[in-house]
């Protein structure tokens, strides 16, 4: 089979950039930084943003709130040092009616770029400080030299640039990508998706998303590349959720109860009731003789842990082993001593794998795995070592997934034939990333906390208070009660004015004399971590100062108090699980974050957010609208394609709609034989063509 390059080399889409007309090897080279190397790439090349010259705002009319375009001259530059927002660029633009100031913050490349008495254009919104001010806007400089050439008609795409690249050679070069590879552009999409959404033909919609004739042209045309982008991606996964049905044919595990009725009479408390409707579709899954593939997501504190262990005990009760995988030694060990007495009361065999055990203790523990002599293995990644094989693995467990990559999980199924996969988060997970990164996974989702735990009081506070936050913290531990103190870094940076897990570690021993202060983090070696935690856990260490290597999954029920320094530095998912790490117990729990007494707007607004509300779910939703979802979970990860030209946080509404598609049409049609689908089947290979793993591992 001939690849899908070389047919576009002969239809020219993929003559390289440099042979076209006016561009040449130089502006070649600055196109291939900014993802261009073909005709092709090049008609795919998504603006930014479009300068609509019907709706400029003269400056004198533009209104605080407003988000507005101007255009106007420089006619001054500057470069100023900041204490607390680092280096400042500052512009002054003035058209026929008024003059305005344009900033960036730590952006000093800028400086470079502004020229007094250049022409150019401003978008963004308008805040007043002084005087009206666009902050960080959208910026595009104008060449007046070419403007009748590059600037005819209103609607003027603006594309992402690099050094030596200007907006009027893109545009160049655009004209004549569409007269070379335009012709031989083929449809992707069938007529009915086609006529469904009223999208133009793919020829017409690369023609208008470079020159339209007004925006509800250009509109629709991005709409139908978004579209047709998270069409294809929603349907890898329908395609890989029926190859995990098809194909990984897996044993049929059904409670008998011989363990499980024991193990649920062991408990000293009630299941609630999300924990019983999930642990109902957990059985359902077990039974069937098809592979499990199922989330489990469920705020901090919520059950999950119990759920996974009652399910091992079905794997167990039916012959096989099951194997639980954390990401750090510390949330491993926990779980082993948590679970340990308990199983082994009920003659279950239970071990613990992590990589800070001794070689020799290793090799003591691979034949028994090998030869089934161990029913439940506790672990860390030491599970996925060439030397673990199993006896018999029916259930795997992944424990907070996101932090493993894809690879990572699909060998720890390799390790048994077809096991039962059952993977938990506590960081919940925004509906938008359900349906792309988890869209193969059926989903459980605990709603619900055990009754009986108070709500976490947070309060935000300023270094100027820090003296009575110290108060506060020694009338908790005389109270017998316990601390974490949690930093950003372990080590002093001379960049970074931070507070460090070792700076702050002697501060505090020198403040609490009277009291046992131990400190975290994850350069220690494990055994170190260990006897730490193990401290902590028997009450011999009264404040804990770590860093985030306690964020997930521990469990002290004693420890009421967290503190937080430099809060502003974490995600507000990052900061919720660190706050799960209390409130576990009856007493009340505090959650206390110090901030630096002057701090940008945007963090502080954040942070309210973050004081005020205690459902993760909503924090993810908020945390994924600031920082995107590329910053919290990355795709690569789980072995998915990046997303181009698609912003989960801005399309949604065609995420929806992308996923309704796909799956119905695999559902109806699960091998694309019908007619009607050739062209979707010969699109989808040429997307993904070599790349064929994309659809094995989940």
């Amino acid at each position: 089979m001939k690849s899908s390059r070389s047919k576009d080399y002969r239809t020219g889409l993929a003559t390289p950039v440099q042979y076209l007309k006016g561009v040449g090897p130089k502006r070649a080279a600055c196109l291939i930084r900014i993802g261009v190397e073909t005709v092709k790439d090049l008609l795919f090349l998504i603006p930014r943003y479009y300068l609509d010259r019907t709706k400029l705002t003269p400056i004198k009319q533009l209104q605080v709130g407003q988000d507005a375009t101007v255009v106007g001259k420089i006619f001054a530059t500057g470069l100023k040092k900041t204490r607390f927002k680092g280096d400042l660029v500052r512009i002054m633009v003035r058209d026929d009616t008024g003059f305005i100031e344009a900033i960036w913050f730590n952006r000093p490349d800028l400086k470079k770029r502004f020229k007094v008495n250049q022409k150019i254009a401003l978008s963004g919104k308008v805040y007043y400080y002084q005087s009206r001010q666009l902050v960080n806007p959208d910026y595009e400089i104008i060449e007046d030299a070419k403007e009748d050439y590059d600037y005819a008609g209103t609607i003027i795409p603006i594309y992402p640039l690099t050094e030596g690249l200007s907006l009027w050679e893109v545009r160049r070069a655009m004209k004549k990508a569409l007269e070379l590879g335009l012709p031989y552009l083929t449809e992707t999409l069938p007529d009915e998706i086609l006529n469904r959404y009223h999208f133009p033909p793919l020829s017409e919609t690369i023609k208008n998303l470079h020159f339209p004739c007004q925006m509800a042209d250009a509109e629709i045309a991005k709409a139908r590349l978004i579209f047709e982008e998270l069409f294809f991606f929603e349907l890898l996964l329908a395609l890989r959720k029926l190859h995990s049905a098809e194909i990984k044919k897996g044993y049929a595990l059904v409670e008998k109860g011989v363990l499980t009725n024991k193990f649920l009479a062991s408990l000293p408390f009630e299941f609630t009731n999300a924990q019983k409707r999930v642990v109902e579709e957990i059985k359902n899954d077990l039974a069937q003789s098809r592979c499990m593939n199922r989330l489990l997501q469920g705020d901090v504190g919520s059950g999950k842990t119990v759920i996974a262990v009652l399910a091992m005990l079905i794997a167990v009760e039916n012959g096989f082993q099951a194997a639980m995988m954390a990401p750090t030694e510390i949330l491993a060990e926990q779980h082993y001593l948590v679970w340990q007495k308990r199983l082994e009361a009920l003659g279950v065999r239970v071990c613990l794998l992590t990589g800070g055990l001794k070689a020799k203790e290793k090799k003591a523990l691979y034949p028994k795995i090998a030869q089934g002599e161990i029913d439940i293995i506790f672990g860390t990644h030491a599970l996925i070592e060439a030397g673990v094989q199993f006896n018999r693995l029916g259930l795997a467990v992944v424990d907070e997934q996101h932090r493993f990559g894809v690879m990572q999980r699909a060998a720890l199924l390799n390790k048994g034939v077809n096991p039962d996969f059952l993977v938990m988060t506590a960081t919940p997970i925004p509906r938008t990333l359900q349906l792309t990164l988890y869209g193969d996974l059926d989903v459980s989702i605990l709603d619900e906390k055990p009754p009986g735990r108070k709500p976490i009081v947070t309060k935000l506070t300023t270094e100027s208070k820090r003296s009575e936050v110290y108060q506060f913290l020694r009338e908790r531990v005389k109270s017998k009660q316990q601390v974490f103190i949690v930093c950003p870094l372990i080590e002093e940076s001379e960049k970074l004015d931070l507070a460090s897990a070792k700076k702050t570690y002697e501060e505090i021993r020198a403040v609490f004399p009277e009291f046992s202060v131990g400190l975290l983090h994850g350069r220690m070696k494990s055994e170190e971590r260990i006897k730490v935690m193990a401290e902590f856990r028997a009450g011999r260490i009264d404040i804990l100062v770590s860093t985030t290597v306690i964020e997930v999954g521990v469990d002290i029920p004693n420890a009421t108090v967290m503190v937080i320094e430099h809060p502003e530095r974490f995600g507000l998912a990052q900061l919720h699980q660190l706050r799960g790490r209390i409130g576990r117990g009856e007493e009340e729990s505090y959650c206390i974050l110090i901030v630096p007494d002057a701090m940008m707007a945007e963090s502080k607004e954040r942070l309210e957010f973050f004081e005020k509300n205690d459902d993760g779910f909503a924090l993810a939703e908020k945390d994924m609208d600031i920082r995107g979802p590329g910053q919290i979970f990355g795709t690569r990860q789980h072995g998915l394609p990046d997303l181009k030209i698609a912003d989960l946080k801005q399309d949604r509404h065609w995420l929806f709609k992308a996923r309704d598609e796909a799956f119905a049409l695999v559902r109806d049609d699960p091998k694309l034989t019908a007619p009607k689908n050739e062209i979707i089947k010969r699109t989808l290979r040429k997307k993904f063509y070599g790349r064929e793993e994309l659809l094995r591992v989940g």
